[in-house]
């Protein structure tokens, strides 16, 4: 798939945002190695703290399906500029899709391409968890 596809997708799922409260529509998908897409969008709730955010939503669907391996995800807005994952959700890509490819669409249609842990140099993992 190429990553043009992954964005036509989370700007398909950004038209299902439910974000009533900040008015920022955000959508997002996630590719697997096997080539499966999964899309999410931003949900809100009234109490702030139960809101989640798109890239979560759309990495969650593809766990929950039995997904482990992946290679992208797209993230989109209705902003003028580049939306990056936010800190939650840069810890939680990392922990289940590992240094994925993080695509960006701005307000102009410009893409933007980097790697996961350029926006999460010093990642918490796994080997914090372990017993010494």
């Amino acid at each position: 798939m190429k990553y043009k596809e992954l964005i036509r997708a989370a700007e398909q799922a950004k038209k299902n945002s439910f974000s009533p409260y900040s008015k920022l529509r955000v959508g997002a998908a996630v590719l697997t190695k096997s080539g499966k897409l999964f899309t999410g969008c931003n949900i809100e709730s009234s109490s702030y703290s139960l809101t989640i955010c798109a890239e979560r939503t759309a990495i969650f669907k593809a766990v929950s399906e039995g997904y482990r391996e992946f290679i992208a995800i797209s993230i989109v807005s209705d902003l003028k500029e580049y939306i990056p994952p936010c800190g939650a959700c840069r810890q939680v890509l990392f922990d289940l899709a590992g240094d994925i490819d993080v695509i960006l669409l701005n307000g102009k249609k410009e893409i933007k391409i980097s790697k996961l842990s350029s926006y999460l140099p010093m990642p918490f993992n796994n080997s914090f968890l372990k017993n010494k």
